[in-house]
């Protein structure tokens, strides 16, 4: 560690070809869910490849606090279930650290269940609105006994007696909103339906029916999705293989791409159609991934990626493929600093509303280091430099942001001068073996 740092920043420094194979941890958002779903199950869930990452253990954590066993054998995490319909209200308040998926999808599962919660987080998630759960909780009867302004942290529910079935429209695409109502309607009597007019990420609508509950979806003649739940049935535990998360894969795939002389693989990456929106536009700006050996894993198609440094185009980035990967919205500005060109990514409001206002702090770690961008209310364009001459050199304030902090890690492997970020701890939240992976492939990141 330089000693002129301070203990919580990093530094990353222009680097050789990356090289070699890795396997990131596994799909965070897979992960939370089979938590979840095993929590809520009859007999025993077994786990492989469980991202260990702190917003995970958090939705464990709170699990446990209702009743369900959950212990590490081995390789695996081995969920005892309370039954669909028996959680116990939890002793204390649930802190969900900087866990904003694990915090709303909790306060779905929980929201219909006649107990009283109470949800707390530190300062970034405390930020975070949290309206959108719990309108449509709200129309099931659950009471909103303590929120802040603007339906942000602390918050305590009081779920109904008597949940009510309720017909939803996701007013905007939400993976997490969608999920939490689904949630709900598993301890409410009746038929819980969500409308999604944008299809989002479908892994809790794939996971409920391989744990046995009664779903269906159906898309009408606009293309819309109408996923129906049937509530109040029996899950039943079951085996599940956690594929490689790729909203992780994404970091050393775009370091890859800007480092020049890189060659590396990258194994077992979720490919659901909702998680690959990153590599189709990569792929489009003249990225060299390579996706080989293809496979099911559990319900899902994983593969391997053999991704090599390119030569990048700057393109056109459509609204529509927002929920496809907006996530790596952030990562991908990284390879857009770096291609001929100005890459216009649209539809971006959603960035707003993360762990910190993604948009903003993109625009100005970017700028930090020479890189020309325009940041709009919804929208930022990158103007690219070949090579990296002339850029970074700057110092890019986090906030309590792990993606942040990782993407302009990947900047600095590349840029002339390096790029320094003022907090690394904050990676620990999704991606723990960050730093030994990258270092593994030769990043120069201390």
């Amino acid at each position: 560690m330089n000693e002129s740092l301070p203990s919580r920043s990093a530094l990353s420094s222009r680097s050789p070809g990356l090289s070699g194979r890795i396997r990131v941890p596994g799909d965070k958002s897979v992960s939370h869910r089979a938590l979840m779903f095993g929590g809520i199950s009859d007999g025993e869930t077994r786990i492989t490849g469980l991202l260990e990452g702190e917003d995970v253990l958090r939705t464990g954590d709170a699990m446990r606090a209702m009743g369900a066993k959950i212990r590490c054998d081995g390789e695996a995490w081995v969920v005892t279930g309370t039954g669909n319909g028996c959680l116990l209200e939890p002793a204390a308040p649930f802190d969900f650290g900087n866990a904003g998926t694990g915090s709303r999808l909790i306060m779905g599962l929980v929201g219909t269940y006649d107990m009283t919660t109470r949800f707390i987080g530190d300062a970034s998630l405390s930020k975070r609105p949290m309206g959108r759960v719990l309108e449509p909780l709200r129309q099931m009867g659950t009471q909103v006994l303590e929120a802040q302004e603007g339906d942000r942290l602390p918050i305590t529910l009081q779920g109904p007696k008597h949940a009510a079935p309720i017909t939803y429209r996701v007013p905007v695409p939400s993976a997490q909103v969608k999920s939490a109502v689904l949630l709900a309607g598993l301890n409410t009597p009746g038929i819980t339906t969500v409308i999604e007019p944008v299809m989002t990420r479908d892994h809790t609508e794939k996971m409920l029916a391989g744990f046995g509950a009664s779903v269906e979806v159906e898309k009408d003649d606009d293309g819309v999705r109408h996923i129906r739940l049937e509530g109040q049935g029996r899950l039943a535990g079951r085996a599940i293989e956690v594929p490689g998360d790729p909203s992780s894969a994404a970091f050393p795939l775009v370091a890859a791409l800007i480092v020049p002389g890189s060659d590396i693989v990258i194994e077992n990456v979720l490919m659901n159609p909702t998680r690959t929106g990153l590599i189709l536009t990569l792929q489009e700006m003249n990225a060299d991934i390579e996706i080989q050996n293809r496979r099911d894993a559990g319900g899902e198609e994983v593969a391997d990626l053999r991704v090599r440094s390119s030569e990048l185009k700057a393109v056109s980035v459509p609204a529509e493929r927002a929920p496809f990967m907006i996530d790596e919205y952030p990562v991908l500005s990284m390879a857009a600093a770096f291609a001929e060109g100005e890459t216009l990514m649209q539809g971006l409001a959603e960035l707003r509303v993360k762990e910190s206002d993604r948009l903003a702090a993109v625009a100005a770690g970017l700028k930090a280091n020479g890189i020309d961008c325009t940041e709009g209310e919804d929208y930022l364009a990158v103007r690219g430099r070949p090579g990296g001459k002339g850029l970074g050199g700057g110092a890019v304030e986090t906030h309590l942001d792990h993606r942040i902090a990782m993407s302009f890690l990947v900047l600095g492997l590349a840029t002339e001068q390096p790029v320094t970020v003022d907090d690394r701890e904050i990676i620990a939240t999704s991606f723990p073996e960050f730093m030994p992976l990258m270092h593994n492939l030769g990043a120069k990141i201390e």
